[in-house]
């Protein structure tokens, strides 16, 4: 069997432009919440959000550093953020300058929930105003959730598997784990995989909002808005950004020498088969997923040292993940610490469970696990279970699980453990 790693990584985050200013942030428990300037949100019911900094801001993002102007003029802002992320990746695994053999087998799996709400919005609104002959010709292509993929296969060059899975806010995880199987299977040797995700826009909140999802009882303090497992947790902060791993096949990156960060050893997907919007009552397909992955990674849960829970913040979601976790992990839940990054950077939907795979690789880099904001008062059923709370916690993180799951009853859960041999 064909073995997986991990060789380079990229960030684009409400808290940083890249893996490294991203990750210090987060250890230091900063939050990436603010008003929303996108837009006059004055009249929305929620108008905070976790937006990326733009390239004057302390940890800002600086789009022409990878992306040309021309492409950020006909593309929505996850396209973007997916082309820099994925390039901070091949610059971080030293696999920029491939040879076309090497690049025939070589391909991308860069996916999003949502994809071009932006553009869909304020072309609708052009279409609607103007007519249609004012409508961009970038319009089709630069929205298209596939494209984040087509845009970083064009301009590298890679030939390989070009795929984009669309599972609402499970796509990150689901990008990685296919992306995972193409190279088990022999389709590829190399594969950029991840997600990104760029829906702070008026119909993005307003929609999210009507649904109920989003957090509204702290519009004033928006730093304390994103409270996974706390008593007074009222719906999710919607994040942006993009997470891009690269995968690779081991006996090739061991040859070339490359850097080692992970190995991706277990996958596990599943559906609720329950409701559009509301997680299983039980918190079934959760518990199917994360069996799955510990199942395909051949360790127990005893192994598991770190996981980065999907954790949202919502009244219903964070309750049932971790009823879940407890009846999988049994009397070894003592032994695990479990967070929810999303507190800090708020949930960036289809780019979700790809930056926080990062963020797991980075803990068993560092030996150090990322905190729980804003847990000051823990929801019933979270005696017993390390919560990480407002603090890292320096720790030994030898296997991580990464837990996704989305609107349609969609789940996704990976295992990674620290490179052997």
């Amino acid at each position: 069997m064909r073995r997986v790693v991990v060789t380079g990584m990229g960030l684009v985050t409400p808290l940083g432009g890249d893996v490294e200013t991203t990750w210090s942030n987060i250890l230091a428990g900063r939050s990436g919440a603010a008003p929303i300037t996108r837009f006059d949100a004055s009249e929305h019911k929620c108008r905070i959000a976790c937006e990326v900094k733009p390239a004057d801001h302390e940890f800002g993002f600086d789009a022409s550093k990878r992306v040309d102007h021309k492409i950020q003029r006909q593309v929505d802002p996850f396209i973007v953020y997916g082309i820099d992320a994925a390039g901070q990746a091949l610059e971080h695994a030293g696999l920029t300058e491939m040879s076309e053999a090497e690049r025939l087998r070589a391909g991308c799996s860069i996916g999003a929930g949502i994809g071009g709400l932006p553009g869909i919005e304020s072309e609708s609104l052009v279409l609607a105003n103007k007519g249609p002959g004012r409508v961009s010709p970038h319009f089709v292509h630069g929205r298209l959730i596939n494209l984040v993929s087509g845009q970083v296969s064009i301009k590298y060059g890679l030939m390989g598997p070009n795929h984009a899975v669309v599972t609402a806010c499970s796509t990150g995880a689901h990008s990685i784990g296919d992306a995972a199987r193409m190279i088990k299977d022999d389709d590829a040797d190399v594969m950029l995989a991840g997600g990104a995700e760029s829906t702070i826009c008026p119909i993005g909140i307003a929609g999210f909002a009507q649904a109920r999802a989003l957090s509204t009882a702290f519009n004033d303090e928006p730093q304390r808005a994103s409270r996974p497992y706390d008593k007074a947790r009222d719906g999710f902060v919607m994040g942006e950004g993009a997470g891009v791993v690269v995968l690779e096949e081991y006996e090739r990156a061991k040859a070339r020498g490359a850097t080692i960060y992970a190995e991706v050893i277990g996958y596990g997907l599943s559906g609720d088969a329950y409701h559009v919007t509301a997680p299983h009552p039980e918190g079934s397909g959760a518990f199917r997923s994360m069996e799955m992955a510990l199942r395909k990674s051949g360790l127990s849960p005893a192994d598991i040292d770190y996981i980065n829970a999907h954790g949202t913040s919502t009244p219903l979601g964070d309750e049932l993940e971790l009823g879940a976790v407890r009846r999988l992990f049994g009397d070894a839940i003592s032994g695990v610490s479990m967070s929810s990054t999303k507190s800090a950077i708020g949930h960036l939907l289809g780019g979700a469970g790809a930056v926080e795979s990062i963020f797991c690789i980075l803990a068993m880099r560092d030996q150090i696990v990322p905190p729980t904001l804003n847990l000051d008062d823990p929801s019933d059923g979270c005696e017993g279970v390390d919560l990480v709370p407002h603090k890292a916690k320096k720790r030994e993180v030898r296997a991580v699980l990464n837990n996704s799951f989305g609107f349609g009853g969609t789940n996704a859960s990976l295992i990674m453990r620290k490179p052997e041999d």
